[in-house]
């Protein structure tokens, strides 16, 4: 039988959040955008136009829901079928300190996140013995837990040339960024931290952190950022964690950001550089530059860790003059340091129309492809550590499975029903899931469900 592992600390949770809307009395629905209004960017409406007055004069308010559900309906490690269904709610305010307290260009935000629920690739997909590099459900980890997500302030300067960003963020808010409608991981969000998260951590984990960014042109801006590298953040106890203590080293990154119109379409290419300054461990040899797992020497360690990114994104499309429907491209590729990461490159491409009927302009349907290549040193590690412990068969419990290459696919189709409710039924393909050739391809069906409250 089907084990919907939907939590019910999760359901609790919601009805807290809401619960807690209500008590703050921002729930009369009468006036204009009332409750359940499709064209209200907000499930709640406008709480009788308080919200509105209230963005007026600087505080905005929102609650958001991710909910994505997973099937594994071929395939994968474990052929026994289930669903899983995880989430995230995210309750946040933002601040217009240049209307609250006269302080030009300046911002603040404050996100509070609470993740619950199941990952169906955890056992279903992959291997468990070595896990897997993608998941079909991105909104699941970093600790099913609640977290301070956000918390910094912002300060333009010189015409607002000048951007400066300093508190509690992740490095994916402003580096390598990129949306997340697709449901697998491969294809949603800031990728470095996908395949180098040990060290760079997206949302929802915060870190402290200062980021400076300059526009050279009003297409073309050059940014530098410095984050605590503090692998206690990951902690599920540490979700409101504000000390230093832990802390190995800094993420340095550097990216160049140029956001063009071609054809008066929009687009955007990042290309960019990471620098972590703490020690890191080799994946294979030991000091003497023999195979740690044979030798029993402890694995050699790393002054630093380094890493580039490449990102476009591009309109090249439209519906007559209606630049809100068309197709657009994109493309995404990340490389890392052989000596010291699990994954050496990743690639990634596809394409996204919105607007594909007249009927249903606000929807979309999105195609994407990975491929996630494991560093042949890291390969060679689990090889030599089956040779140390003689073990050779893959059905040994024991037996650690050598990764190779993860190729993932997703179509989606994205149902508009409201401008606060998105549904994105897709499909995922995963060949050799967890890079492991022994494990059969799988197909799963998922769903994807982004409000607004």
């Amino acid at each position: 039988m089907p084990d919907f592992s939907f939590s019910r600390d999760s359901a609790i949770s919601a009805l807290r959040l809401l619960g807690g809307c209500t008590a703050l009395g921002l729930a009369t629905y009468a006036q204009a955008a009332p409750a359940f209004d499709s064209d209200s960017p907000y499930m709640l409406g406008d709480w009788n136009g308080t919200r509105t007055e209230l963005s007026e004069k600087g505080y905005d308010f929102k609650l958001d829901y991710t909910g994505e559900m997973g099937s594994n309906l071929h395939g994968g490690y474990d052929h026994d079928r289930t669903a899983r269904y995880s989430d995230q709610f995210a309750l946040g305010t933002h601040l217009d300190l240049q209307k609250i307290l006269g302080w030009d260009d300046a911002e603040f935000q404050l996100t509070i996140t609470k993740r619950s629920g199941n990952n169906i690739s955890n056992d279903r997909i992959n291997d468990p013995r070595v896990g897997g590099f993608t998941s079909a459900q991105e909104v699941w980890g970093r600790g099913q837990t609640t977290r301070l997500t956000q918390m910094w302030y912002q300060q333009k300067f010189f015409d607002q040339k000048l951007d400066i960003k300093v508190g509690r963020f992740g490095e994916g808010e402003d580096f390598n960024s990129f949306p997340c409608d697709f449901q697998n991981l491969a294809f949603c969000g800031s990728q470095v931290g996908n395949w180098v998260g040990g060290i760079w951590y997206n949302w929802p984990v915060s870190q402290w952190a200062l980021r400076v960014k300059y526009h050279l042109t009003p297409e073309l801006y050059a940014q530098v950022g410095a984050y605590e590298q503090n692998p206690s953040n990951l902690d599920r106890g540490n979700g409101f964690k504000l000390s230093g203590s832990g802390t190995q080293g800094a993420v340095l990154p550097v990216e160049l950001v140029w956001t063009p119109k071609l054809n008066d379409l929009p687009g955007e290419y990042r290309a960019g550089y990471y620098y972590s300054s703490a020690k890191a461990s080799d994946v294979y040899k030991d000091q003497n530059g023999q195979p740690a797992a044979l030798s029993g020497e402890a694995y050699r360690s790393a002054s630093s860790k380094h890493g580039v990114w490449f990102g476009a994104q591009q309109q090249v499309t439209s519906i007559a003059s209606d630049h809100s429907r068309g197709l657009s491209v994109f493309a995404n590729a990340t490389m890392h340091d052989k000596k010291t990461n699990a994954i050496d490159n990743y690639v990634q491409a596809g394409v996204v129309y919105k607007g594909p009927f007249d009927a249903r302009a606000k929807d979309d349907i999105g195609f994407a492809l990975a491929r996630v290549h494991v560093n042949p040193a890291y390969r060679k590690n689990a090889e030599a550590s089956n040779r140390a412990n003689a073990v050779y068969d893959y059905d040994d419990p024991t037996f650690l499975p050598p990764q190779d290459t993860e190729y993932s696919a997703e179509l989606y189709y994205g149902v508009h029903l409201a401008n606060w409710l998105t549904v994105r039924p897709n499909l995922q393909y995963i060949r050799h899931p967890g890079g492991v050739d022994k494990v059969d391809d799988a197909l799963i069906a998922g769903i994807k469900i982004q409000s607004s409250f």
